[in-house]
């Protein structure tokens, strides 16, 4: 295959995803917007956890939130955090209690009944996502979760399963991001669209 046909390859398939995700993922991402919302609503912030280029997702993320994603919308910061970029947090934790256990300290930690937690895991078979999402339902925090796949075990351990239609690593992370734009973007919306 030549790198232009590579090229248009890629690009269809990620279409193709993103299509298929309009009514695959519609309810639970239209659910996950209204729980977040609430949230913020209520005083209540945004947790998000995920490795490797997930837990890039969850800082780019958090920072749509914390700082603003519409620049048309004028509004005050959104509380919202990513638990995997802190070196010195994610090695000690990693060190001293385990890596399957780092995000769910940090949920201890931080979270508080009423809050958020969003994991991503493009397999649904994250153990330290897994361990996460329980802690933050001990809080009584909400859980929402991007998934590729056939969900994994994040399917039925979480409040709001968002699982894209594709086993491809790259195609499911590329439509994480799409769909975490748009919760954003609607959040922002629904809370300050109006001002």
């Amino acid at each position: 295959m030549s790198i232009e046909d590579f090229y248009v390859q890629s690009l269809r398939e990620s279409a193709e995803v993103k299509e298929r995700s309009i009514e695959a993922c519609r309810a639970a991402t239209l659910r996950a917007i209204e729980v977040i919302s609430e949230a913020y609503r209520n005083g209540g912030k945004v947790l998000f956890c995920g490795n490797g280029g997930s837990a890039a997702d969850c800082q780019h993320l958090a920072t749509e939130l914390m700082i603003r994603l519409n620049h048309d919308i004028q509004r005050p910061a959104l509380g919202a955090v990513s638990l995997a970029t802190d070196p010195s947090n994610m090695t000690a934790g990693g060190n001293d209690i385990g890596f399957d256990n780092v995000f769910a300290r940090n949920v201890e930690g931080l979270g508080r009944a009423g809050d958020v937690l969003v994991g991503i895991s493009t397999s649904g078979r994250s153990r330290n996502v897994m361990a996460a999402v329980q802690t933050a339902r001990t809080i009584g925090m909400h859980t929402i979760c991007l998934l590729g796949g056939d969900g994994g075990v994040l399917k039925d351990a979480c409040d709001v399963p968002i699982i894209v239609p594709s086993t491809d690593t790259q195609r499911i992370q590329e439509t994480h991001i799409v769909l975490g734009h748009i919760i954003c973007g609607s959040v922002e919306h629904t809370l300050y669209g109006n001002t």
